[in-house]
């Protein structure tokens, strides 16, 4: 059995964290209209607590990894058989890895400092923002924790209405067509891919949709895997997304508020890598085999063209986007080496993504804010204007293009490294792409912070203390990645040996394992 069920703290901590914001978001519909602060401070509260268990289970589980080998499922509730849910099979259990523990904690932090960002810029229908944003955390946690592929479903569901609420509600002027774009591709994804596991449960002989149910029976065909994997994959190649199904991101970044932003980029995205991870591979691990070239050959064209694209940007929000849709073709490549160093290192890049991403978007918001404008050339000189702005901005521009020292270069480095050793063409390709990566955000660097500065510039105060610390815990989390990233690794690396050795064990492959 590879995997075990404990709960360490004796009381529901997952099912608490996930429903905490959910209950927060009840309560905070029932206040007055009038209670914008409190309405704020009410999501706050419940954000933070979701995050105080998030941590603790984290740390939690590093400190008891070597007793559980890295590939228990630490926290999982109810700690003994799922609950029947539903008829049909349907069951309730959540639970957390190594793999999942990190994303859980890195959607209760993004979630709680993007309310933090909210507090002096929402101004409008406050209390339904703030509901939203609570709502979609609640998802957001369900998709990192679900063991039952229904409820995974559902909470992949979920997660689409509120931020389609929130790109249309407070949204730029071409906020409709992003959001309709957006709901296009996303229902599309999901309506296959509702279909491709309802044949597989049904087919399998498996009695429940619980992940470990339906991975216990008899392997599908060949061929009926590829069918049913290539439905799946759509809808988390969608999310991911990889070439060429990325249209729909760059509109939604652009027009969605910062919050969105910094939760599409920072989480939203990793749903459909971590998807790939969680169901698409173990369950259809021969079409996984047989579909590899493929999948990492577009993660590589989305590694060059998203780092070319946004050399032509003017938008400073969508240059960012599109360096996202480069960032998460190295995840892709990282998770399809089949490897542990690719997979470790796939599943840190998710973090690492989330971090800088989201800490970039949080800078662009506050620019914004002060200068009502995101078009590049409007910049300049902005290291003498705003000195505290260009210090942040430096860090996380240099994390994001993977320097050295800071979270990005130990992803990265991982991925890459893993992509060698299983294909050394491949992994030579995504090379080069984030060197390209790394000169358009340079190039970005140098327009908007050196040279003579700009009229509107010169005109702008730099950032406030309250502001410098709603960026300030990301980079220290940049830091402390980049300079000891076995805090991390440390958990993520156990789950990724157990999770490859079910991926790899149907096919005969266990010989390309660690």
């Amino acid at each position: 059995m590879l995997f075990s069920t404990s709960n360490a703290f004796g009381f529901p901590v997952l099912t608490l964290t996930i429903l905490l914001p959910l209950g927060g978001a009840l309560l905070v519909l029932l206040l007055p209209r009038t209670s914008r602060a409190l309405a704020l401070a009410m999501g706050l509260l419940a954000s933070g607590m979701s995050l105080v268990f998030a941590t603790l289970m984290m740390f939690y589980y590093q400190a008891d990894w070597p007793t559980a080998g890295g590939a228990a499922f630490q926290f999982a509730d109810p700690p003994g058989e799922p609950l029947q849910w539903m008829p049909g099979g349907i069951t309730y259990q959540v639970g957390v890895d190594g793999i999942s523990v990190v994303l859980v904690l890195l959607v209760a932090l993004l979630t709680f400092l993007a309310l933090v960002f909210s507090w002096s810029v929402v101004r409008e229908r406050v209390r339904q923002y703030v509901a939203l944003i609570l709502i979609l955390e609640t998802g957001l946690l369900g998709v990192f924790s679900a063991m039952d592929l229904f409820l995974f479903f559902v909470f992949w569901e979920v997660v689409l209405i509120p931020m389609y609420l929130l790109i249309g509600i407070w949204g730029g002027r071409g906020r409709i067509y992003a959001t309709v774009k957006f709901v296009i591709f996303t229902m599309t994804g999901s309506a296959l891919m509702l279909i491709a596991l309802l044949v597989t449960v049904s087919l399998s002989g498996s009695e429940t949709f619980h992940l470990f149910d339906v991975l216990a029976q008899p392997r599908l065909s060949s061929s009926l895997q590829l069918w049913l994997f290539a439905a799946v994959a759509l809808a988390f190649a969608i999310k991911v997304p990889l070439f060429p199904l990325h249209t729909w991101l760059p509109d939604a970044h652009v027009e969605a508020p910062t919050a969105g932003s910094v939760l599409l980029a920072g989480v939203l995205l990793k749903m459909g890598t971590y998807g790939f991870l969680r169901v698409a591979m173990p369950i259809y691990p021969q079409a996984t085999q047989q579909a590899l070239p493929f999948i990492v050959a577009l993660a590589i064209i989305g590694i060059w063209y998203g780092a070319w694209v946004a050399f032509a940007q003017k938008d400073v929000k969508s240059l960012v986007a599109y360096s996202s849709v480069s960032h998460m073709g190295i995840v892709m490549v990282g998770l399809f080496a089949l490897n542990v160093q690719g997979m470790s290192g796939g599943v840190l890049q998710m973090v690492n993504h989330g971090l800088s991403t989201g800490a970039l978007f949080l800078l662009v918001g506050l620019l914004y804010t002060r200068a009502h404008t995101r078009d590049i050339a409007s910049f300049g000189g902005l290291w003498s204007a705003m000195p505290r702005f260009s210090v942040l901005f430096l860090i996380v521009m240099l994390a994001s293009i993977g320097l050295p020292g800071l979270n990005g270069f130990v992803g990265e480095w991982l991925s890459l490294l893993g992509a060698f050793q299983t294909n050394m063409l491949a992994g030579a390709a995504a090379t080069f792409g984030i060197v390209l990566g790394a000169v358009f955000m340079l190039w970005l660097f140098q327009r908007m912070f050196f040279g003579k500065a700009s009229k509107l510039s010169e005109a702008m105060p730099d950032l406030t203390l309250r502001e410098v610390l709603v960026v300030l815990p990301l980079i220290i989390l940049m830091l402390w990645i980049g300079i000891y990233p076995m805090t991390f690794l440390s958990v993520i690396d156990g789950s990724s040996q157990a999770w490859l050795v079910q991926i790899l064990h149907s096919v005969g492959a266990l010989a390309a394992g660690p």
